[in-house]
């Protein structure tokens, strides 16, 4: 008789736990756009979620510790004239973030430490280059100031942020909408999905394709695709019947997938967070009350089941906290922030343990927030791979946050916030001359026309006279002829 042996994983017991209420973000109006996209940003700094606005775009950024309920009259980042529908912040310093919305532009904004007391209208850098709506952001993992993103115009465009311009411009080689975009572990690749059914590794200098697959999966509906380890694809798609899959692939040999699993039948997205630390790839589908988690292996069956976090609520987006803002101490591996209609709610994916002590394989050293390349290195063809940094006694950075410069002697092309700052003062120069000119022809035609200061006028004119005419000065024919005549 032969007995079934069960896979060894220090993951099978992985279990998740929204946090209690008075820990969640309550009251905000979280937008209700269908777009594709996570809808929320975090970092150990902040957490930031696009919500509804009235007269263009808008997303908020709250510190972490702001929970519970949140005023209606908070400040927004409100300078998009078109509903926002990507956020993503900045991997090399906790307080910038970039946006993307349907009005064409990428915005990068600088949130100041302890969050906005007013709202924050005036980006460091407006980037300007698509023609439809921008729906994809990704920041480069170890090159600092490279921001890639996505449009409905079937185009990818690698910016130099600091010098705010488009330095590869990728716009013949996706022929229908692109569904999603990301970057290789040290950010050497890109993966984009597409709507012409194509999966495509593309070289982001050369803007050539390295090695493409054609139809991943049979359905029509979205293809979402992230780099796993070694290498390796996982994307996430349908079957013909409209059935969820998620399939494991080789970009070396695209013929056949490594592992291909079919999950249910419902119709929503399923967003891929990979975490390269653990092997383990999470799946939050849209409009789903769950989250599966799969452990990827580099032996077949390659990718194994572990378990599923379930709740009674929908999500309508997921954020996804980076390594270094987790609690080591509580055997805390991943973090979620969950965006219901009307509120955020953290998710924490724990490994049950008894020891307080720090556990080493839970923690190998992770991405830390140093970039290893400049943005002009990086485009020159220079690759640098991630600093790592170890989570032992939690993260404290030794460093100050990568400072964010912006040359502003190339940026006349560009609009940003020096330039709108300039033209508002000379605005503001002009406007107050103006106002001091009519208040001075106003008071001279209020003096004119006033009859109580006339009289006061005629007689100080009458004393002055009278005075002249007592003393000889001027002869009466001069008096009457002074005062009656005129």
């Amino acid at each position: 008789m032969s007995r079934k042996v069960v896979r060894t994983s220090k993951f099978r017991h992985v279990f998740g736990q929204a946090l209690k209420a008075d820990q969640c973000y309550d009251d905000i109006r979280i937008s209700q756009m269908t777009w594709d996209s996570n809808f929320c940003s975090v970092n150990p700094k902040f957490v930031a979620m696009i919500v509804d606005a009235s007269g263009g775009g808008a997303f908020i950024v709250l510190p972490l510790s702001k929970t519970g309920r949140i005023d209606m009259s908070l400040p927004t980042v409100c300078g998009h004239t078109g509903p926002v529908l990507d956020i993503e912040f900045c991997p090399h310093n906790d307080n910038i973030i970039a946006s993307g919305s349907e009005d064409c532009s990428v915005m990068i904004w600088e949130i100041p430490d302890g969050g906005l007391i007013s709202p924050l209208k005036d980006p460091v850098v407006k980037l300007e280059g698509h023609s439809k709506r921008v729906g994809i952001l990704s920041w480069h993992p170890t090159a600092h100031n490279v921001l890639m993103s996505a449009g409905c115009d079937n185009v990818v465009i690698l910016w130099n942020v600091a010098r705010g311009e488009a330095v590869v411009r990728i716009d013949s080689m996706h022929t229908d909408l692109i569904y999603s975009a990301c970057w290789n572990r040290n950010g050497s690749q890109i993966l984009t999905s597409c709507k012409d059914k194509k999966l495509r590794v593309i070289d982001p200098r050369k803007g050539s394709v390295i090695c493409e697959k054609d139809k991943p999966h049979e359905g029509s509906r979205p293809v979402r695709a992230v780099f796993v380890s070694d290498g390796k694809i996982l994307t996430t798609g349908f079957s013909r019947m409209s059935e969820r899959q998620v399939a494991l692939w080789d970009p070396n040999n695209f013929s056949e997938p490594l592992n291909l699993q079919e999950l249910d039948t419902s119709s929503g997205v399923l967003l891929p967070f990979f975490d390269p630390d653990t092997g383990v790839v999470y799946l939050c589908g849209k409009g789903d009350s769950s989250i599966r988690y799969f452990e990827v292996t580099d032996e077949a069956p390659y990718v194994h089941y572990l378990s599923m976090y379930s709740s009674k609520e929908s999500q309508k987006g997921m954020g996804y906290m980076p390594k270094r803002g987790l609690e080591v101490n509580k055997c805390e591996i991943a973090r979620f922030y969950k965006l219901h209609e009307r509120k955020c709610e953290p998710i924490v994916m724990t490994v049950p343990r008894k020891s307080d002590l720090f556990q080493e394989d839970l923690y190998p050293d992770t991405i830390g927030p140093e970039p290893s390349v400049e943005a002009d290195d990086w485009f020159a063809g220079k690759n640098g791979e991630p600093i790592l940094i170890s989570l032992k006694d939690g993260f404290v950075a030794t460093t100050k946050n990568k400072e964010f410069k912006v040359i502003k002697s190339l940026m006349a092309t560009t609009s940003s916030s020096s330039s709108y700052r300039q033209s508002d003062s000379v605005v503001r120069e002009l406007r107050e001359s103006s106002v001091k000119e009519l208040r001075e022809m106003v008071e001279q035609l209020t003096k004119r026309r006033d009859p109580s200061r006339m009289r006061e006028d005629l007689k100080e004119k009458c004393k002055w006279t009278c005075t002249r005419y007592a003393n000889n000065e001027i002869g009466e024919g001069a008096y009457w002829k002074e005062h009656f005549v005129k």
